[in-house]
């Protein structure tokens, strides 16, 4: 009989029902099929501190243990890890608790609000090497992202010159903002989009084409929605080598844009709608290109089909996986890393890239100019504290 490890969920809304779905075969969202129980994964208890939750929780599974604190859940016996599906501020007073208690922890993204916390919970998880520590990034599961991943880190395209990542598809009506009194606040959430919607892109945009050292970003706060939060983003990124990118996105686009593209000095990477990849090999290099092209060879090479005018050649591929399979495929990862020490695909420490990014972004449309990363983590908590204060509905960090 395969080995299980007894999944704790810390929080029984949305998300952690989802999951509490997936870890017992019986549903994940409304209307949405489960995947199969991962074979290392198993359900161990709930908790959440929501009576109404908890009426439901012991309605749908009745034969798990359900806790109103999670400290106590962690300390019971019945879990073996824990998943945290709560909202953004708990995640690193949660994981560090967690860890100092010799607990696995796999937590939802994103890994904190704020860069100064998700460090801390860093240094916490160097302190305890022993302890596993993994974040929910399901979208390093997608075997497409994978591959374009492994296309620039082979260097055969060469070098990144231009990022442009379009994540419009976000779009959330003020009803969605009204189901919870935290949501989309600076009190509540730490922020909005970008928090909430795009971290996970935010985490593949660096993963995939590395980190940026320069922001420059304007963003709108409460664009044609009823809230005080950014919902509406457009950063300007700097490279390293000098390279130049934008990231833009947006929640009130009901028809939304995905499209991702990647510029190299040996052709272009071009994803549509997270699903299908296309990529351009130049058959010459662009730097050779622009040193040995004459204007007559110029105009036969970008006129009617270019490819087959001999300028670069073409590969497309497909992203198949199904609605909710990347999640179980990262707690399956996690599972077998606690039992066998098998490699995380998400190791909780990247975390605080996307959350840099995130940070460096809303503190540059803040201040109206440049920042550099990584961020100013005690600046941005000042301003992101000013922010809080005059929302008026929860304390300052």
């Amino acid at each position: 009989m395969e080995k299980k490890v007894r999944f704790g969920i810390i929080g029984f809304g949305t998300q952690g029902g989802s999951y509490a779905g997936f870890l017992t075969g019986k549903g994940g969202f409304p209307g949405m099929p489960a995947p199969e129980c991962p074979p290392h994964c198993a359900l161990g208890a709930l908790c959440d501190i929501d009576p109404a939750k908890e009426a439901l929780a012991k309605e749908k599974y009745p034969e798990y243990p359900f806790y109103k604190d999670w400290k106590d859940m962690i300390n019971s016996g019945d879990v073996d890890a824990v998943i945290t599906t709560v909202p953004h501020y708990f995640h690193t007073e949660i994981a560090i608790y967690a860890m100092e208690h010799g607990m696995p922890i796999l937590g939802e993204k994103p890994a904190g609000v704020y860069s100064k916390e998700v460090r801390l919970m860093n240094e916490c998880s160097k302190a305890h090497p022993d302890v596993p520590f993994g974040i929910m990034f399901n979208q390093r599961t997608n075997k497409l992202y994978q591959k374009v991943k492994a296309i620039i880190e082979s260097g055969e395209l060469g070098e990144i010159r231009r990022t442009n990542w379009i994540i419009n598809s976000w779009w959330r009506p003020d009803s969605y903002y009204q189901q919870s009194a935290w949501r989309a606040t600076w009190g509540g959430e730490g922020g909005g989009v970008l928090v909430n919607q795009a971290p996970h892109q935010l985490d593949l945009f660096q993963w995939m084409c590395g980190i940026p050292n320069k922001v420059y970003a304007k963003c709108l706060y409460g664009c044609h929605r009823d809230i005080v939060v950014e919902n509406d983003v457009t950063a300007i990124l700097e490279y390293p080598n000098g390279a130049t990118g934008t990231f833009i996105t947006c929640t009130h686009d009901p028809i939304g844009t995905d499209r991702l593209e990647i510029d190299l000095t040996g052709g272009k990477i071009v994803v549509e709608n997270s699903k299908t990849a296309t990529v351009y090999r130049l058959n010459k290099n662009e730097d050779e290109l622009n040193a040995t092209v004459s204007m007559m060879e110029l105009s036969r090479l970008t006129s009617g089909n270019s490819a087959g005018g001999g300028l670069y050649t073409v590969e497309t591929f497909e992203n198949v996986d199904g609605w909710g399979y990347q999640h179980t495929t990262v707690m399956e990862n996690f599972a077998q890393h606690v039992l066998y020490g098998t490699p995380l695909l998400a190791p909780g420490s990247d975390g605080i890239n996307g959350v840099n990014l995130c940070n460096a972004i809303l503190l540059s449309s803040w201040l109206g100019k440049e920042v550099e990363l990584p961020v100013d983590e005690d600046l941005y908590l000042e301003e992101l504290n000013k922010k809080i204060a005059a929302e008026g509905k929860f304390p300052t960090r």
